[in-house]
């Protein structure tokens, strides 16, 4: 990435909230990181994306601040998030477990450390079970001392891929046991996470889910740091996928086409798999089986887009650049 003054302590939150339908009341949650209480702009802190789907019933808000305001923006975002949704009436094809779902926290800048992400994602945490009580949190990534479990890992321990998770059976990390209406809130920390959701033209979800086991990391051949769902989704099936960044470089043989987009952190190269990578595979497994493509979608951005929409965003004072965005990128 790019060096500059402006976004050498730049990170980003891509807070899950279990709301879509309700688009102000998202909108509400993105205005408590950048605003407080009496309506005073938070200064070096900009939101540059809400994205909603409603079939999910799940918006992804993406904040980015200097890692030493993050912990305030996200918190404020939080108790926000957590006084307006109610997970006894929450209804949605995605999984989801709390009113707040997850918290990651990502370093951009240079100048952010590992550690610099760990210490803020245990503080929001543990200061998200304090503000607003009976919320609950368990952790993940670099938070996840010593162990450093993965998310995927994580949720499925907690039994966030279940339809009607127990939450009489989960003992959260931070916070009381779980209650009905708050959920349980995944806080943790890491190397970027890209979104990218390809969507394919058919109704089956079973082979939506067999092209999802093709392509999810864990498979034999398939690509590294992707993580995937096959969900229905607006009459079709969507190949959701959480694609990790990954230390080193990208296998020799998955190269051919686009390069991977790469970054450091501390000094250590990382890579993702690019979002035409993941589509093409989609679209070939799926054509195998009669069935076209409908499009990809990024919820977000890449690393790269990330650091240089927030540092943009914030020179020019921008904070709801999502209401911007699409003017400015056009």
């Amino acid at each position: 990435m790019a060096s500059s003054s402006l976004g050498r302590r730049l990170v980003a939150c891509l807070l899950n909230v279990s709301e879509a339908r309700r688009k102000d009341l998202v909108e509400t949650v993105a205005k408590a990181a950048l605003y407080n209480t009496e309506g005073v702009r938070r200064e070096g802190t900009t939101v540059l994306n809400i994205f909603n789907d409603y079939d999910y019933n799940r918006s992804v808000i993406t904040i980015v601040s200097s890692i030493d305001s993050i912990r305030e923006a996200i918190l404020c975002a939080c108790e926000k998030a957590c006084g307006l949704i109610d997970m006894q009436t929450h209804t949605g094809v995605h999984p989801c477990m709390g009113a707040v779902d997850l918290i990651p926290i990502y370093p951009l800048g240079e100048e952010v450390r590992a550690e610099d992400c760990t210490k803020e994602a245990l503080a929001v945490a543990q200061g998200l079970t304090e503000r607003v009580r009976g919320t609950s949190a368990f952790l993940f990534g670099w938070a996840d001392f010593p162990l450093q479990r993965g998310l995927a890992h994580r949720r499925k321990e907690m039994g966030w891929f279940k339809k009607m998770p127990d939450l009489r059976a989960i003992r959260a990390d931070v916070g009381p046991q779980p209650q009905k209406r708050f959920g349980l809130t995944g806080v943790g920390a890491g190397p970027y996470v890209m979104n990218c959701n390809v969507t394919i033209d058919t109704q089956d979800v079973s082979l939506g889910r067999s092209i999802a086991k093709a392509i999810r990391e864990s498979t034999p051949g398939g690509l590294p740091g992707v993580q995937v769902l096959a969900l229905p989704h607006g009459g079709a099936v969507e190949i959701a996928c959480n694609v990790e960044s990954v230390k080193g470089t990208p296998p020799d043989h998955l190269t051919a086409g686009e390069p991977w987009p790469s970054f450091s952190i501390g000094g250590e190269s990382y890579c993702h798999a690019p979002a035409s990578l993941i589509t093409a595979r989609v679209a070939e497994l799926a054509g195998r089986q009669g069935v076209s493509m409908k499009g990809t979608a990024l919820v977000g951005f890449t690393p790269r887009d990330c650091r240089g929409l927030a540092e943009y965003a914030l020179s020019q004072g921008i904070a709801e650049f999502w209401k911007e965005q699409r003017r400015i990128r056009m």
